[in-house]
């Protein structure tokens, strides 16, 4: 039930300082066309190449969706309020911008642990990779995914609902997000830091757990690869898999674990941009664009959009 008396919020943004305004909707602009198009390129490459429809792509796949929605609910309207006076964003739509992040946010997370245990599988277990990643696990898993990230959604923005905003309505971000909104409430926000710590300490803690310990039994069964060649370039895709999960959860980890009166916006905004745009502008460089068969599927793209 909405109990609010504000109808609308007024986003400051990433700044107040005019002279970086500029410099601030280019960075984001340029940031976010190299997310969105490299991420529609993943999309594409493989819903119309057969030879990517195993799990691994799948996961792929829904990753680039889940990456598109999380940079498209935040950064047009924040590109828009930096260009424009209209810095105002509608109660609807701010409730509406924290369902599609937050659901975005949790899906992100699961799907990196079930992203790292499907090449678990494949490295430690590749005899039985086709067996237990079969299509029915393929579906389970991916259904888990959203299952988690829709009821971690509905959960935090139907706690916010609850809440009484009675002035001011000035967000001190560059979006709506749970920490400066739980700032600007008139009533007790407890339940929504309890369940924010407890989401926090099982989602994101939890899950860069499991996905740590997926690439830890990943690096036991690389060392036992006897060629030098071999055993570089898996260290090398792990590595690099590694740091976009850590530059992913610890932002995250660091934003959500603490109460409300502890938030410093000025540092939290650009904390916020990591796991916002910084992580889904590398995913395709990381998970996609370093494969063989994805380089294959996407001069397939662009050879049929040539001809």
């Amino acid at each position: 039930m909405n109990h609010s008396v504000v109808n609308e919020f007024i986003i400051l943004g990433l700044t107040k300082k005019p002279e970086l305004q500029g410099i601030i909707f280019l960075f984001f602009l340029i940031t976010y066309l190299v997310a969105f198009l490299g991420n529609m390129l993943i999309i594409i490459a493989i819903i119309s190449n057969n030879t990517l429809h195993t799990p691994m792509y799948i996961f792929l796949l829904t990753l680039a969706v889940v990456d598109i929605i999380c940079t498209t609910s935040i950064i047009p309207k924040m590109l828009g309020t930096t260009l424009t006076s209209e810095n105002t964003i509608s109660y609807a739509g701010c409730m509406s911008q924290l369902f599609f992040f937050t659901w975005s946010l949790g899906a992100e997370m699961v799907l990196f642990t079930t992203m790292a245990y499907d090449r678990y599988v494949a490295i430690c277990f590749p005899l039985h990779y086709s067996t237990i990643m079969n299509h029915h696990m393929c579906v389970a898993l991916l259904s888990m995914v959203m299952a988690i990230a829709v009821t971690n959604s509905w959960v935090h923005t139907a706690l916010i609902m609850r809440l009484t905003f009675c002035g001011p309505n000035t967000i001190d971000h560059f979006f709506c997000e749970i920490p400066p909104l739980l700032a600007l409430s008139c009533s007790p926000v407890r339940i929504n830091e309890v369940m924010v710590y407890v989401a926090d300490v099982t989602l994101a803690i939890g899950d860069f757990i499991l996905t740590c310990i997926s690439y830890g039994f990943i690096i036991v069964a690389v060392l036992r690869i006897r060629t030098v060649e071999g055993k570089r370039k898996a260290f090398s895709t792990c590595s690099s898999h590694l740091t976009v999960v850590t530059l992913y959860y610890s932002p995250v980890i660091y934003t959500y674990i603490r109460p409300a009166s502890s938030y410093t916006f000025e540092r939290d905004k650009v904390v916020a941009a990591l796991y916002t745009l910084v992580t889904p502008t590398l995913n395709p460089m990381v998970y996609s664009f370093q494969n063989r068969e994805m380089q294959e599927g996407i001069r397939k793209v662009f050879a049929f959009l040539k001809h």
